[in-house]
This record gives C-alpha cells, structure tokens and sequence, in this order.
C-alpha cells in the first residue's frame, strides 16, 4: 500500500456510507473496508447501485472490502473508523456496535484510531475515553436508500468535521495534534469531491444542525409528508408534481416552527453559545426556515427526511439523540422547552410501537 494511502473502516453502508465510501475510494488517499450489516448478502453479490447527479451513476459499485461484521473487520489497524449508521441507543450503543475495536484483543495489539461519527444528534460521550480520539461531524446531503442496494443521491454533501470535546462548548481553537488530525480527513473527503469545513468548535455547528431536525423532521415524520407539503405551491398548467399545499385549506405553521425554534436558541444561549455568526445567531430561526423553503419549493426536490423514510419502512428512528438529548440539555441547564418536549414524547411514541414490532419493515 502507497505511505499517503490509509487504512479506513467505515461501519454502516446505507446511503449516506456508501456515498461517503465512494468518496472516500474515489480520493485514492483510503482504502476502505466497509461493514455491511443487514444489506451484507445483496452487497456482496451485487455491489451497490449508485444513481447520483453529482458523481453520476455507477452500477455494482464496492469498497476495497466488505465484511458483515465490526468483529472480522478487527484484523488490522485503522487510521479512521467512520461511523454512519442510526444513532439510536436503545436498540444498541455506540460504543456495543464498536466493542471490538475498543476492547482486547484489538486494543491491545493496535493502537486506536480516530473515530469519526457520520452521525445526526448530539450524544457523542458514548466514547469518551481522552483516547480514543474522536471526530464528530455536520452532514448535509440528500440521499436514500430506495432498496437494500439501491443509493439515489442529489446534487450535494456537504461535511462540516470537528474534533468531540466532551462537556467543552467554549473552546474555539484547535490544537496542532487536531488541527493536523482534521486537515488529514479534510483532505481525503475534499479529494474524493465532497465539500469539507473544518470547524474549531463543533458542539455547536451539530447544534445548529439539529434545528433543522428538531423542527421539520418532526414534523415530517409525525404529518407523514415532507417539507414540500409547508412550503411547495400548486403546480402550474402542464406541471404534474405532488406534494404540495392544496388549495383547500391555508395552514400557517410558519409561527408554530418559529416558536420551536426559538426555544433552541434559548437553550443554545444558556449553554454559552453568543449570539454571532461564529456562536449561535438568532437570525438562524430565519435562516433555516428560508433554506428549507427554496430547496423544498422546487418540484424535483424528491428526497424524504431520513427519519420520515425510516418509520415508513417501519424502522426505529433518532429520536433519543436529537429530541431526547435536546429536552434532557435543557433540563440540566433550567429551560423550559414545552413545544420541543410534546414533539419528542409524540415521536417517542411512535418509537415504542417500532421497538414493540407494531411496525414491519418494507425493504
């Protein structure tokens, strides 16, 4: 193997591993082995099929190697261990998925490598250790898997990558060891074609991006419809699209999202976020709702919530790591969140209906 070509495990090939995957192989800077869980046997006989307006189509698509499990994978070192798959502990923690790898023999015979988590939510302190160290991430990107081998993907990734400081939400400066950690997986994912930003704080960025989720997945998965249903005109004469806002009622939830969001701002503030752009400014309410308005306005905008898809195939969503963990932060800090807590206890309890097997899987 070339001295500049790393080693890297990446554990959950679902869309938004395998497009990363790709990536990453594409860069020639990884070699990547790749756990496929529940899509093991398809992947192995078929590959991936990729659909993808940004990389273009690619039929059979694999990794470097393919394993079933996180156990064979611990046969060798690692310079990266990416982690994509659900965020959801009751069903199975991070650090249980990753046992093998953080126990002996591995650990013993290896040293550890930096754990990367592709993951949405803002629990990480499942690994806090000091070491290993760990790398926790924004991802923007538009992507479903349609069948068990199946990725469509639209136009764009975005990954913002910065290093877990646990219980720290104020440190702004990266260490040399860090930054020099960061420019290297920076470079892998810019090379391969992703759009990367190093962020010296990224507490605070995931929490930003959980306003997104907080608010529209949400609301998605509770109406069953997409963002498209708020925002998304009738079509015109000669256009056929769905969904959109029907003529017959006008609903205005525009207020009911502010108000929702506003109480992340509250709580960002009483976790010592500024109000500026480095911080947490308050014009993001605006910002996020303005955003999700243009992209969901235009008819071929066709990509669900990863949690409105997941209880529409009867899976279990995070609603623990990004709603839960949300009411729990604000109860440690002394914020009154009522319209986020009655979010989060509706989608808990679609959750105990997934978890008690009321609701089948489709793929």
């Amino acid at each position: 193997m070339p001295a500049n070509v790393k080693d890297v495990l990446l554990v959950g090939l679902g869309a938004v591993g395998t497009i990363y995957g790709y990536i990453l192989q594409s860069s020639k800077l990884a070699r990547v082995t790749a756990v496929a869980r529940s899509n093991y046997d398809v992947v192995n006989a078929k590959g991936m099929n990729i659909r993808s307006k940004k990389y273009g189509t690619h039929e059979s698509w694999k990794p470097y190697r393919l394993v079933s499990s996180v156990a064979e994978a611990a046969d060798r070192p690692y310079s990266y261990v990416i982690l994509t798959t659900k965020a959801i502990p009751e069903v199975i923690t991070t650090s249980r998925i990753l046992e093998p790898l953080l126990s002996s023999p591995y650990s013993e015979r290896h040293l550890q490598p930096t754990y990367v988590l592709l993951q949405n939510g803002l629990d990480a302190k499942a690994l806090n250790q000091g070491e290993p160290k760990i790398i926790s991430t924004v991802v923007w990107i538009g992507t479903n898997l349609v069948e068990k081998n199946v990725v469509d993907h639209n136009h764009f990734d975005r990954i913002t990558i910065g290093m877990y400081r646990h219980g720290d939400y104020l440190t702004t400066i990266n260490s040399p060891e860090e930054k020099a950690v960061l420019t290297d997986l920076g470079t892998m994912l810019e090379t391969g074609g992703s759009e990367v930003t190093v962020a010296t704080e990224i507490q605070r960025k995931k929490f930003a991006k959980t306003f997104w989720n907080v608010a529209f997945s949400s609301f998605s998965t509770l109406t069953g419809s997409c963002p498209a249903a708020i925002f998304r005109p009738p079509p015109k004469e000669g256009q056929s699209y769905s969904p959109y806002i029907a003529p017959q009622t006008a609903p205005d939830v525009i207020p009911v999202l502010r108000a929702i969001l506003q109480e992340m701002i509250t709580l960002g503030r009483a976790l010592g976020y500024p109000d500026n752009d480095d911080g947490l400014p308050s014009s993001l309410i605006d910002d996020v709702i303005l955003r999700t308005a243009k992209v969901h306005r235009d008819p071929a905008h066709t990509a669900l919530p990863s949690m409105l898809l997941d209880v529409q195939n009867g899976l279990p969503i995070e609603v623990e790591v990004i709603l839960g963990e949300v009411v729990r932060m604000a109860k440690e800090v002394g914020v009154d969140v009522p319209r986020i807590e009655t979010l989060y206890a509706l989608l808990a309890i679609i959750q105990n209906q997934t978890l008690g097997g009321f609701r089948k899987p489709r793929l």
